[in-house]
């Protein structure tokens, strides 16, 4: 099994009623989903959180697949009163190890060809690094991979799946819309 890292975008800003319920939760106990909670009053503060970030969800899983690790941390994300998942996203910054997963490589091959760049149009350079990590532009990986001849997508197909069905699930919500409708935009239903 892989790990997934991604961000998990949900409905509204965890209340503090829900960030106890989170913490008290046993499919979250084992750490690899985390959230931002912001102050009771925001504006008392010179530098309020960004609202977005209070609605992230960062999701580092174990599954076998992109799609499946989205949709367990979907699922158990409705057992916090209130809150669901209504996206998915990637961040542009990842590690080595993260981006051959995104592009189907293998990590040793990846940091094979890092310490090999040399000059312009090489491997990216990392755009940062802490504690012997260094952090990558996947942009930028996945420009000079493209230039090499290897085909990846900038956007893997399991996170647009996820992203569509979670961003669907959500205009859905609430909203009185017929089986047979929704058979007809060629959604499957039981």
């Amino acid at each position: 099994m892989s790990e997934w890292s991604f961000t998990l975008l949900i409905n509204q800003p965890l209340t503090p009623g829900q960030a106890d319920a989170f913490d008290h939760c046993d499919a979250f106990a084992d750490g690899s989903v985390s959230y931002t909670l912001g102050p009771d009053n925001s504006e008392a503060y010179a530098h309020a959180p960004d609202p977005e970030a209070l609605r992230e969800l960062s999701c580092d899983i174990e599954s076998p697949t992109l799609l499946d690790a989205v949709a367990q941390v979907a699922r158990d994300i409705r057992l916090i009163p209130g809150l669901r998942a209504v996206g998915v996203r990637y961040g542009d910054i990842v590690t080595l190890e993260e981006a051959a997963q995104r592009c189907g490589r293998g990590h040793h091959e990846l940091v094979e060809l890092a310490k090999g760049r040399r000059g312009p149009g090489g491997f990216p350079d990392p755009e940062s690094g802490t504690d012997g990590t260094e952090f990558y532009s996947w942009r930028k990986i996945a420009a000079y991979l493209a230039r090499a001849g290897v085909a990846v997508p900038e956007t893997p197909r399991d996170l647009v799946i996820a992203d569509h069905a979670l961003r669907l699930a959500d205009a859905l919500e609430g909203a009185d819309v017929s089986p047979g409708t929704l058979r007809s935009l060629g959604l499957p239903l039981n």
